[in-house]
């Protein structure tokens, strides 16, 4: 039994229960997917020159992998599970950085991190990777529950500057944008550095990184689209596929017996954390 197929037994049994987001959050997807969602919105050039070039070395994830780890889980609690109010505050703190965050005249793409269409797709990549990892840790999702969480994920993109209107129409929609915009990816010798040091998880004490780092790789590279193994040289075989999904199956099979507050770890204590620092006018990023 999924978390989805749960919810719809109570809904059965005392009718049509509202939708609430905590039902669909699950923190596994924080442990598998981070890095793998990462390196699909840098793989479009100009959101991976602006990371890469970015002089706000304070969030960057090989700096301060921490910092920047939180910074990330607060944004997507925020957009998902916090309130209007939540997202007003936290999109003041983001655009605080984002200010500093623009291509110069040697730049080898232009950038800035307030053109829509770039936070459009770094949304698509969080929403795209969410469903993805749903799919793989619970099995398939009917076309009632994937609609409705589809039509509230715009949140990922409009808790910045993307417009309502920008998000595509309908899960078709989104289906002909993300293919197009997948196609338009590519990773230069700069960038294929950058993501070669998170794989191998260089921002990691030394001591630590020969027990996790081949993992870190191997997991990473199958959660990623085939399109961007390839642009990465990531070999994957139909054998590491199968164990992969019996890896995020049995992960899958666990998760769902816990309690919902234990399942959205560390969601929910990064959106407590976020609302606490604000309290008392604390840096929320």
């Amino acid at each position: 039994m999924t978390i989805l197929s749960r919810s719809r037994s109570r809904s059965q049994k005392s009718g049509p229960a509202p939708f609430d987001i905590r039902d669909y959050i699950d923190g596994a997807a924080a442990f598998y997917g981070a890095t793998a969602n990462v390196i699909m919105q840098l793989s479009l050039p100009p959101v991976g020159y602006g990371v890469a070039e970015s002089t706000v070395h304070s969030g960057s994830i090989m700096v301060h992998p921490v910092k920047r780890t939180r910074t990330t889980l607060t944004y997507l609690a925020v957009a998902l599970m916090g309130t209007d109010a939540d997202r007003a505050a936290y999109r003041t703190a983001i655009n605080g950085v984002h200010r500093h965050v623009h291509s110069t005249a040697d730049s080898p793409v232009k950038y800035n991190a307030f053109d829509k269409d770039l936070q459009l797709w770094v949304a698509a990549c969080l929403y795209w990777g969410s469903v993805d990892l749903v799919a793989r840790l619970f099995g398939p999702t009917d076309d009632t529950t994937a609609d409705t969480f589809y039509g509230y994920a715009h949140r990922l993109g409009t808790t910045l500057q993307v417009p309502r209107e920008m998000w595509p129409a309908d899960r078709a929609a989104f289906d002909v944008y993300w293919t197009t915009h997948l196609a338009q990816t590519t990773v230069d010798s700069t960038i294929k550095a950058y993501f070669d040091d998170l794989l191998d998880l260089k921002m990691l004490h030394p001591l630590l990184r020969p027990g996790l780092a081949r993992f870190h790789r191997w997991f990473t590279t199958g959660l990623l689209p085939q399109h961007l193994r390839d642009e990465l040289d990531l070999p994957w075989t139909s054998a590491d596929e199968r164990t992969l999904n019996r890896l995020m199956r049995a992960t899958g099979n666990v998760s769902v017996r816990l309690p919902r507050p234990i399942r959205n770890f560390p969601f929910n204590v990064a959106l407590a954390d976020m609302r606490r620092r604000q309290r008392r006018g604390k840096p929320l990023v």
